[in-house]
């Protein structure tokens, strides 16, 4: 959770009075547990989004799931299944065939975002993504970012912000 993407990510949501809860999945920096395929680390999302909606402050009716990489593979299922989750963003997905009829089946607004310089997730692969997705969907990408975002992190959070901002600032509570 403590790299550039996702901290930027953060910040943008944060700077758009959204909350932003970040969490390592299991057997990641000082948390628990060991690796666990990606099919366990779902249940660390699942865990992570109970414990976000018991929170006074949160309105349940506004939750949104980001996942970049690795963690956008994990997202996807468990964004797609659980009815608290009303959108999601992933970021560089590396998805395999399992999530691509994932993207086709979800009918949950979806950001897709990701960099024509990609190493993990080519620009094929990455219009790929964008064929097979479901509506409604927001495909971004953004020109010479590659896989880490290096110097592209500001124009990805502010997408990501722009997007959950969209949708979740216009709700009247």
């Amino acid at each position: 959770m403590n790299n550039n993407v996702i901290l930027a990510a953060a910040s943008a949501l944060v700077n758009k009075s959204m909350i932003a809860f970040m969490f390592n999945f299991r057997g990641v920096g000082g948390s628990e547990g060991s690796f666990g395929g990606g099919v366990a680390e779902q249940e660390d999302v699942t865990a992570a989004i109970s414990w976000l909606a018991s929170q006074s402050q949160v309105d349940v009716s506004r939750l949104g799931l980001l996942g970049y990489s690795f963690g956008a593979t994990v997202a996807l299922p468990v964004a797609c299944d659980d009815e608290r989750v009303r959108a999601m963003a992933l970021i560089s997905p590396p998805v395999e065939p399992p999530q691509l009829s994932q993207l086709g089946d979800c009918a949950k607004p979806k950001l897709i975002i990701c960099g024509t310089e990609d190493f993990v997730v080519p620009l094929e692969m990455a219009e790929l993504i964008n064929q097979e997705s479901a509506e409604p969907k927001q495909f971004e990408l953004v020109s010479g970012a590659d896989h880490f975002w290096w110097g592209h992190e500001v124009a990805m959070a502010q997408k990501v912000a722009a997007f959950f901002g969209s949708l979740f600032m216009q709700i009247d509570s």
